[in-house]
């Protein structure tokens, strides 16, 4: 598993189909890791596209840090990325809280990113959303557990789900991570048109409390298109080739077909 360090932090990266063109950066949740695309999204887009995932700071095997989990630092976790890797110009596809960071990075490096995939990104001022974001620990283990056995057909020992709550605690407890994200109750309020120009997929479950936020950021971007797919705020998980598909598709198409 590559560990890199990037100013003076370790990141923990995964990296598909390097010689491609263009490159797509995969962003997790909160509670998450890049596991969430590894087995079943990432293959997908890396027939065509070149793929970065990576472990945000404290998640899956990257360094754990007690502060630093506002959207400006997250954001800027990102571009050192992208400076670290020279990659000059990528597509973003971030999902839940790795969606407000990939709506962040475009607002504050526009040149940066070519299009935008924002998969269940909720609303911080929501706290219906903001209830979803605490109750997540458990329900990406849960669902994780029972994706990792089906894709790879291997269980996942006590050992590892112990070490996973762990480390869920102690970003829950130990760090600033909560209070960052209420210090960003009202980013979304910013965010439309003039902020935000490049082609944008917005892809939210049917029956998911966050449903609202992507109909509202649809309003507000004009470049931006909606597409429901089946589940709640784990679609994906739940829908995990749809998803990869329905990207495929979006980056695929030239960008005068968007708005």
């Amino acid at each position: 598993m590559p560990i890199i360090t990037v100013k003076q932090r370790e990141v923990h990266i995964q990296e598909f189909n390097k010689g491609a063109d263009q490159t797509v950066v995969l962003l997790h949740g909160m509670f998450s890791n890049l596991s969430l695309y590894y087995f079943n999204i990432a293959p997908i887009l890396a027939q065509s596209y070149h793929v970065v995932m990576y472990d945000l700071k404290s998640h899956g095997m990257s360094g754990r840090v007690r502060d630093g989990y506002d959207l400006d630092s997250m954001s800027s976790d990102l571009l050192d990325l992208l400076d670290y890797l020279k990659l000059a110009q990528v597509s973003l596809v971030g999902y839940s809280f790795g969606g407000l960071i990939a709506l962040k990075t475009t607002v504050v490096a526009p040149q940066r990113i070519d299009r935008l995939v924002v998969i269940e990104a909720p609303d911080p001022q929501d706290e219906k959303a903001r209830g979803i974001i605490d109750q997540y620990s458990k329900e990406f283990l849960e669902h994780y557990v029972t994706n990792f056995t089906d894709t790879t057909k291997v269980k996942m020992g006590k050992r590892q789900l112990e070490k996973n709550h762990r480390l869920y605690e102690f970003l829950f407890y130990q760090t600033s991570i909560k209070a960052d994200m209420i210090r960003e109750k009202y980013f979304l309020d910013d965010i439309h048109s003039s902020k935000i120009n490049q082609a944008t997929l917005l892809l939210y479950g049917a029956q998911s409390n966050c449903k609202v936020t992507g109909e509202m950021l649809k309003e507000r971007l004009a470049t931006a298109q909606l597409e429901l797919i089946p589940g709640d705020h784990n679609i994906p998980i739940q829908q995990p080739i749809p998803i990869a598909e329905t990207i495929v598709r979006f980056l695929s198409k030239p960008s005068q077909n968007y708005g």
